[in-house]
């Protein structure tokens, strides 16, 4: 009987020893495998240009915004991050910036050891986008809190570069909050992709209209608001023709009928608006 139980435990204990020390070896293997993981992942996959910073690259683009650009202020240049010790960079990138002959210091330095760094770049790769039609449902705004007489009266501006932000930052604020979201980070108004300004010469120009000259005249008398087209075709401009407009359509005629201006019907004398052989005003 006693040599029974002892049999038994010899048994267990071989058991014991079997297990722990198949225990031991998976947990060494795992951790040198999590540390292997961990080393390749904090490697800079190789042939990176690191001249200049991508916010198009994979694992930026899936970052919000505000983890990089924290707003204190209103001034309309936006501060770069990393002053900080470098942070919040070092959040990923801690390996790389403990080495200072790490290519990543190029991306924004000219030279590391005097710390001279790279002018603001131009940014090339931000898209505009700007709903009109919930702007104009606000309280206190209309076309003229953003667009202001350019090209001695003929034009009106249009907002960009970074001067642009000094009218949107009025009430995107630092932390403002608007149904619940916020509205201050960047992705607000901007998005990833190429963006094509609005041009400021448009063809009515051209065919001497001035809005200095229609200062009496309400932006929607001629302009409409329509909401969910894209950026460049959310208002609508008329034809910049008096006689040959397509039909229902808006145009220059559409005031300028005969009667409104003219006060009469007689259109014959061309030389009453046109001169020269170019038949502009």
């Amino acid at each position: 009987m006693q040599r029974m139980r002892k049999l038994q435990l010899a048994l267990i204990g071989a058991v014991i020893v079997v297990t722990l020390g198949y225990v031991l070896r998976s947990g060494i293997t795992t951790a040198a495998t999590t540390t292997e993981a961990e080393q390749q992942q904090s490697q800079p996959p190789e042939g990176l240009d690191y001249s200049k910073f991508l916010h198009s690259s994979r694992n930026h683009a899936r970052l919000p915004c505000l983890l990089c650009h924290r707003r204190e202020s209103n001034s309309p240049r936006p501060q770069l991050p990393g002053k900080s010790g470098h942070v919040p960079c070092t959040g990923c990138h801690a390996q790389q910036f403990s080495n200072s002959d790490s290519p990543i210091c190029t991306i924004c330095h000219t030279d590391v050891k005097s710390g001279a760094v790279k002018p603001f770049p131009r940014l090339k790769s931000f898209s505009m986008k700007f709903d009109h039609a919930r702007h104009v449902k606000m309280q206190d705004v209309n076309c003229a809190t953003c667009h202001r007489s350019a090209r001695g009266g003929v034009a009106l501006s249009i907002p960009d570069g970074f001067n642009a932000h000094v009218t949107c930052y009025r009430c995107h604020t630092p932390r403002a909050q608007s149904q619940g979201r916020d509205i201050s980070s960047c992705s607000t108004c901007h998005q990833l992709g190429s963006y094509r300004r609005t041009p400021e010469f448009a063809q009515a120009f051209r065919v001497g209209f001035n809005h200095a000259k229609h200062q009496k005249v309400t932006c929607n008398e001629c302009h409409q608001v329509r909401a969910g087209m894209p950026l460049q075709r959310q208002v609508t401009s008329p034809q910049p023709l008096n006689h040959h407009a397509r039909p229902r359509s808006q145009s220059c005629m559409s005031c300028h009928d005969g009667k409104r201006a003219f006060g009469g019907d007689d259109f014959s004398v061309c030389k009453r608006c046109h001169t020269g052989t170019t038949w502009r005003f």
